[in-house]
């Protein structure tokens, strides 16, 4: 005769009390925890995004450094670097490249993309002005005395149109760092030796500073200093746009950032007493000789 099992004491245990608080879910927390991470990761893209979009050229700086690489020549002479404007005549590369510049628009750059943009634009502009009207003399020789060469356009960049003489004065120069006049090159030996790299947002700092330093080390046109009579010869372009350095000290506490660290030290002592004098300017074009 079959009965009811009986029950396993050992089994029997009595369910404690509930608390009168839910404990909290913890799968659910776990998805909070993965939606907020999420949702920062998205955030930080955004910003990166937001960053790298104002860091970016608007023209191609590979293609640049390229023609650069291929088209100059680093030479033992006043100019320092000499460009084969021959060769950029007839080069689709440099075509390509230009046109880039002309399609600009550099509206909503940082600050450090919109420099280098027009220090690069300069510089390429510049030497497609020659290009143009190769061979010459010198960049001097496209202007007239009634109309110089500064003032003929050379490019119509988001609306504007633009002449050397404006990127340099109306736009380069009120954005208030004076290392653009050892970056911007206007094609003759006399001027700063053109880089042979592009100019890159994202360490303009350093490339400006290069820059400055090649330029000052040549001491037949960027400085040269005679102690004995307490004279330094500077380049022309350190008179001509004097005021530029103004903010930053004036031109001589400027240059003795980038001289040799002995030529600094005498400058700082001896600059109440330093007379500044300026080498001639020599406009015969950088061209390959």
């Amino acid at each position: 005769m079959s009965s009811r099992p009986k029950p396993n004491r050992t089994l029997i245990r009595h369910a404690p009390a509930q608390s009168a608080v839910r404990p909290p879910d913890r799968s659910l927390r776990a998805a909070g925890i993965v939606r907020l991470f999420a949702a920062c990761l998205g955030a930080i893209a955004l910003a990166t995004q937001a960053s790298a979009a104002a860091s970016t050229s608007p023209i191609d700086l590979e293609l640049y450094g390229r023609l650069l690489a291929k088209h100059t020549r680093v030479v033992d002479d006043l100019a320092g670097t000499r460009v084969d404007y021959a060769s950029l005549k007839a080069s689709q590369d440099w075509k390509r490249l230009t046109r880039q510049v002309h399609a600009a628009n550099p509206a909503g750059l940082s600050r450090n993309a919109k420099l280098a943009f027009w220090i690069n634009a300069y510089n390429i502009l510049t030497i497609d002005l020659i290009v143009q009207h190769y061979p010459i003399d010198g960049i001097k020789d496209i202007g007239s005395f009634f109309f110089p060469v500064w003032n003929i356009e050379v490019a119509t960049i988001a609306g504007h149109p633009l002449s050397l003489g404006a990127i340099e004065n109306d736009i380069l120069r009120k954005m208030g760092e004076p290392l653009i006049h050892g970056a911007i090159v206007c094609a003759s030996a006399s001027c700063p030796p053109l880089a042979r790299t592009p100019f890159r947002p994202d360490h303009l700092s350093e490339d400006l500073s290069a820059a400055m330093r090649s330029w000052l080390s040549n001491p037949k046109k960027g400085a040269a200093l005679d102690r004995r009579a307490k004279v330094i010869r500077l380049s022309k372009v350190f008179d001509w746009f004097e005021s530029d350095f103004e903010a930053r000290g004036g031109v001589l506490k400027v240059i003795a950032e980038f001289l040799p660290p002995q030529d600094a030290s005498w400058i700082r002592v001896h600059r109440s007493d330093l007379s500044i004098r300026y080498f001639d300017y020599d406009w015969s074009l950088n061209g390959l000789r």
